[in-house]
């Protein structure tokens, strides 16, 4: 794994915490040339890329970025590949939001705000970062879905629907864009233990760490798996969670969900 990474430029999206921060820190004990986090919390990125430069000294630039704002992330690319001598060979649209939500409850501002986050801000960095890697012949881009998009959660409407839209997406350019020697991978993290569960109470016990889902994660990349996926769960999910022999099962599961959550106990499941 150290081979694939070694050298390497990379930009990772919420790069100032959990899975994000995580990443950065893996690549860098690695052997990357030069990581970029980029992050809305100006204050925390500016804090851990500190702590990463002083352990890493040349190879942290912390670019603090809104990524539902296409050209803050056309910035991000710049900036990374000026830092990287003209180099991108990694993005890891990694930035994200849970936004749990009764769909009744839920505005047309509450869904666009949804897709600016959750799609446009990976498809922002697609676009942004494709001439750098089609310039050099080639690079790795790896976006973070979740295990919803196999078992779309009540509730879940809006991230179900965005992570579903970007697994799509990702799919699609990794044989569209396959022989330029451009990979494309989606991440399924696993259920982690990250700042993303702050709304709903914290997360559950059976949560993995940042440095387990990274390590992963990094492990995934480097095979150029199609889907990186990283617990048994969300396994089981990908296997079962759409076949027809199981729709009867899946709907009592799901209709309990339902039920224990608008009951408000959102942890157990």
């Amino acid at each position: 794994m150290k081979a694939y990474f070694e050298n390497k430029v990379a930009v990772v999206t919420g790069g100032a915490s959990g899975i994000g921060l995580a990443l950065c820190e893996e690549l860098l004990a690695l052997g990357a040339k030069a990581v970029v986090p980029a992050d809305l919390n100006e204050e925390k990125l500016k804090k851990e890329c500190a702590r990463l430069e002083a352990a890493y000294p040349g190879k942290v630039l912390g670019v603090h970025t809104d990524i539902t704002r296409r050209e803050s992330v056309f910035s991000l690319i710049g900036k990374a590949a000026e830092f990287g001598s003209g180099r991108v060979d990694l993005l890891f649209n990694n930035a994200g939001l849970g936004l749990g939500k009764s769909f009744d409850d839920t505005t047309e501002e509450d869904w666009k705000f949804a897709f600016d986050v959750n799609f446009y801000g990976a498809l922002h960095g697609i676009r942004a970062v494709l001439p750098i890697m089609r310039a050099q012949g080639g690079g790795h881009i790896a976006n973070t879905a979740s295990g919803i998009v196999f078992s779309p959660m009540p509730y879940q409407t809006m991230y179900s629907a965005t992570k579903s839209a970007l697994l799509a997406l990702t799919s699609a350019l990794r044989s569209e864009l396959w022989d330029e020697n451009i990979r494309f991978s989606t991440i399924v993290p696993g259920t982690v233990a990250t700042p993303i569960w702050d709304q709903a109470g914290g997360a559950p016990a059976s949560a993995i760490t940042p440095k387990e889902s990274a390590l992963g994660i990094l492990k995934g990349v480097a095979d150029n798996e199609r889907i990186i996926i990283l617990t048994e769960d969300d396994l089981s999910g990908a296997k079962y969670g759409f076949l027809p022999e199981h729709s009867e099962s899946r709907d009592v599961y799901f209709v309990n969900v339902a039920r224990q959550r608008r009951s408000g106990n959102f942890k157990s499941i």
